[in-house]
């Protein structure tokens, strides 16, 4: 089994490896990693506990695949992506309490979450400001195929944290694969020397791991930057600024409201029987952060609040999120 779970990994850091072609602007790459853990606003060690994700985001060239599937969407959704992602992400849920090994039937499974994806990132000019639109594929494994329980279990053995002992009741092994596709519509002035930008968003994703509507509010201000973070369930975002160089930041806050059809990691397995809860089809977030820049290094740090995602839950989550960036 132990091997198994490996070769899955290899598997998809593969998978990445290969779409990557050298077709893309040299100099307009960039690595990421961002973590997020309830830890940084909570005391709280539940429920979306743990996700690390890693990102290698570029320019592509005319001649890169990613434009040719731009150009072969429906008209109206990208005409041109002007920045495409491959990342490789991590994720782990478990319920509140960790410190039982019998089924906790009114919490969140446990659940370990593993996927490779791709993004593709597009904008047009407007009048006052411009419309982006963001394209996400996400194929990967729920189960204990994604080393979830090891790793939480390694983790806090090493930090001497309460050792978890409910992950004989978690989710099965199945694939999954989801399509995402967001849009924002963003007004920008100047103010004080600095951009204001704001605007609505909307969004839709269908998947057997995440089925939802979308729409939401951002207010960003500070220097110029492409976008703002996305937190889960979103897969990514093409924030980023658009100056090259010097000390650069921003703020920004927003709202988001969910109308969810799916949610794999509360519904439980699709085709196995599995622990499950009564989830809440009307979901809500608010998130607020801080991006900084340095030449050719980034560092963001986002936070939200969602409103409670199943019935039986007694309060709502906190997590945040942390990113590093470097261009080359």
């Amino acid at each position: 089994m132990m091997s198994n779970r490996r070769a899955l990994f290899l598997v998809m850091a593969a998978s990445l490896a290969a779409v990557a072609s050298p077709a893309v602007a040299s100099d307009n790459r960039a690595f990421s990693l961002k973590v997020a853990n309830d830890g940084m606003i909570s005391d709280d060690d539940g429920h979306y506990t743990s996700g690390v994700a890693f990102g290698y985001s570029f320019a592509p060239d005319a001649g890169h695949w990613t434009q040719r599937l731009s150009r072969a969407l429906p008209d109206g959704l990208i005409r041109r992506a002007e920045r495409a992602e491959y990342r490789l992400v991590h994720q782990i849920y478990t319920p509140d309490n960790i410190k039982t090994s019998t089924l906790i039937e009114d919490d969140r499974p446990y659940a370990g979450l593993v996927y490779g994806g791709v993004s593709l990132f597009g904008t047009e000019a407007t009048a006052r400001g411009r419309v982006a639109t963001d394209l996400h594929l996400d194929v990967g494994m729920v189960g204990p195929s994604s080393l979830a329980d090891s790793i939480q279990q390694e983790v806090h053995r090493r930090l001497g944290n309460n050792r978890p002992e409910g992950w004989s009741h978690q989710l099965g092994d199945e694939a999954i694969v989801n399509l995402a596709v967001q849009r924002q519509w963003w007004q920008e002035i100047p103010l004080a020397g600095k951009q204001l930008a704001y605007g609505p968003a909307a969004g839709v994703a269908l998947g057997n791991l995440n089925t939802y509507a979308s729409v939401g509010y951002s207010v960003r201000f500070g220097d110029e930057a492409r976008s703002v973070p996305n937190l889960s369930p979103h897969p990514a975002s093409s924030a980023g600024f658009s100056a090259e160089d010097g000390w650069r930041w921003y703020l920004f806050a927003g709202t988001e409201g969910y109308y969810v059809a799916h949610n794999l990691l509360l519904d439980g397995n699709t085709f196995s029987s599995s622990h499950s809860v009564s989830r809440r089809e009307w979901v809500g977030d608010v998130s607020a952060g801080l991006a900084l820049g340095w030449n050719d290094w980034q560092m963001c740090f986002a936070a939200v609040q969602r409103s409670r995602e199943f019935r039986g839950q007694d309060d709502p989550d906190k997590f945040a999120a942390l990113t590093l960036g470097k261009r080359f």
